[in-house]
């Protein structure tokens, strides 16, 4: 990997972008459950109204999802879109987290809620409130925002079908929902719309690599990081190196983000949790540490350092304080993946029950997104294999899965819930699938060699449970004591 270079290096083959002075937006797609928020510039007065749309777009560029219903704005509808900052929202209740404080944000809403009702058909402020509100899912993890985001794009089009603001605003909602078809919609037709705005492209190479479009996806982020060589740019680049097991690459293109983004103390906590992230996916605790720890400094609280140190802690043994960081991040950011991960901990140290009522809690919390439209089939699959629950609709919903989003992840997410249901075989191409890009995951590794025993070759299924640990002796508190005792079983006695 060439990683002097801006652009994608060889991750296959597209030339480097050129350099060009840093730029500070948002962070990438974040392929996670249902979606990692990302760092966006921090809200600006609302009487600053072109500055704030670009902030806007920044800040939620990179969350995942969106609706296709039409509605009219204003009037005796406007209860369609409207929404009180302040209300304590139903993840919140779910949780007991404690009353938020008004932030900058909500002062914004209400602004600009206050002109949209006093001018109905003003589309700009349509558009500029639903970037509001998918800023407000990053920071709260409230979805009930995404069905009032939508009618507000969908409104601000009625009023001009080339509203840029709003047709990458739909783009980011379709990912944010895992739409990613409808996403790739969205994306392109805003690039045919502005082709220079790189903003688009980066809706687009997230929706194509949900869809396993990978030599498209790699394609879309060079024109993306020639256009604009920012935080956006450099970190989808980071992601697109570490898929192709670049890891190395991978992190000094996070580190090219880390300094586009500098000056934004958000947009610096997180590409320091980033390289945390890759650092501990690596296996090296001591680094993914001193990442986590920085963000916290960087932003005092930041939610998504403090989780990263609870898997730290989980690794290294100390689960009283894993679960003591974990419940911590779920008052602040309550999401599914932290309420796993609880559950997880308690579970290892011996505690099944509270383990049972953070896994009760994660079933409530996904009902409440698919009541606001985002598709938590793959999601919902793997979370049931690994606990062995539901594992017929769990093997329903990652067919339905695989069939929408053909990524290596959906496959691996096919492959695990196949082996869970007794189908070994049917199982084994999705694996392989799952490993076509040579990706470092220690996770897809365990997959396969639980999968290869089953199946009865032994020394494949010793080689990717070994490859596993290698990896990251430390991937999963759930799934390392199943891969140590199967290596065991598989190898002699010495």
């Amino acid at each position: 990997m060439a990683t002097g270079s801006a652009g994608i290096g060889r991750v296959n083959g597209a030339p480097p972008g050129p350099r060009a002075p840093n730029r500070r937006r948002g962070g990438p797609c974040a392929l996670s459950w249902p979606a990692e928020p990302q760092p966006g510039e921090p809200p600006l007065r609302t009487t600053q109204v072109k500055r704030f749309a670009l902030a806007a777009i920044a800040a939620v560029l990179l969350l995942t999802g969106a609706l296709n219903v039409r509605s009219v704005i204003g009037g005796s509808d406007n209860r369609l879109w409207d929404a009180d900052p302040s209300v304590p929202s139903a993840t919140d209740q779910l949780v007991g987290a404690a009353v938020r404080l008004p932030t900058q944000l909500d002062d914004q809403i209400v602004s600009l809620q206050d002109t949209l009702r006093a001018r109905p058909n003003n589309g700009e402020a349509a558009s500029l409130l639903g970037l509001a509100y998918l800023q407000k899912v990053r920071e709260t993890g409230d979805p009930s925002y995404y069905p009032k985001a939508e009618k507000l794009f969908t409104h601000a089009l009625d009023r001009n079908k080339q509203d840029l603001n709003a047709l990458v605003g739909l783009g980011t909602l379709a990912l944010a929902r895992h739409d990613f078809a409808g996403a790739l919609d969205w994306g392109q037709r805003a690039a045919t719309l502005n082709p220079y705005h790189a903003a688009a492209y980066g809706v687009i190479g997230d929706a194509q690599i949900e869809l396993g479009r990978y030599d498209d996806a790699v394609a879309t982020f060079q024109k993306m990081i020639d256009l604009r060589p920012d935080l956006t740019s450099y970190s989808r680049v980071s992601y697109a190196r570490e898929l192709y097991g670049d890891v190395d690459g991978a992190i000094d293109a996070m580190q090219r983000a880390a300094m586009a983004g500098a000056g934004r103390r958000e947009n610096v906590a997180w590409t320091q949790t980033q390289l945390g992230n890759l650092s501990f996916n690596k296996g090296d605790l001591d680094a993914a540490e001193i990442q986590y720890l920085a963000s916290l400094t960087t932003l005092d609280g930041y939610v998504y350092g403090r989780a990263g140190l609870a898997r730290v802690a989980a690794a290294r043994g100390d689960l009283p304080g894993a679960i003591d960081l974990f419940t911590q991040a779920i008052q602040t950011m309550p999401l599914p993946e932290f309420v796993i991960a609880l559950g997880d901990v308690y579970f290892a140290s011996g505690q099944p029950d509270e383990a049972a009522k953070q896994y009760a809690l994660v079933e409530a919390m996904q009902q409440l997104y698919r009541q606001n439209g985002v598709d938590t089939d793959v999601e919902m699959a793997l979370f049931d294999a690994d606990h062995d629950r539901n594992l017929d609709d769990a093997l329903k919903q990652a067919r339905a899965g695989y069939d929408k989003r053909p990524s290596i992840r959906t496959a691996d997410v096919l492959a695990w819930t196949l082996f869970k249901t007794g189908n070994a075989r049917d199982a084994q191409p999705y694996s392989q699938e799952a490993l076509r890009l040579g990706t470092k995951d220690a996770l897809l590794h365990f997959h396969a060699g639980m999968i290869e025993s089953a199946l009865g070759n032994r020394d494949a299924a010793i080689a990717h449970l070994q490859q596993a640990l290698d990896i990251n002796p430390h991937f999963s508190i759930h799934s390392v004591p199943q891969a140590q005792a199967e290596l065991t079983r598989l190898q002699p006695a010495s």
